[in-house]
């Protein structure tokens, strides 16, 4: 299993706990991942750490001082 964070806006009851959502790669120096329906954006991640699975599930919910942090759990 692999985890990854993606910072969200405050989007109510349309990313929940449990949820599996897809994800969009794009690709430009680094590789990074939005989730479907622009709800989340990943950081920037090097060719080595590349998403190999499109489809995750939402096992985690936070908030930071800065931002808000959606989990996803992905099989890898």
């Amino acid at each position: 299993m692999r985890l990854m964070e993606f910072s969200i806006e405050d989007n109510g009851p349309l990313l929940e706990i449990g949820q599996i959502v897809e994800v969009k790669e794009y690709e430009t120096t680094f590789y990074t991942y939005m989730l479907e329906n622009s709800l989340g954006m990943s950081k920037p991640y090097p060719i080595s750490e590349r998403l190999l699975s499109r489809k995750g599930k939402v096992v985690e919910k936070k908030n930071t001082p800065r931002s808000k942090i959606a989990v996803l759990e992905f099989d890898e």
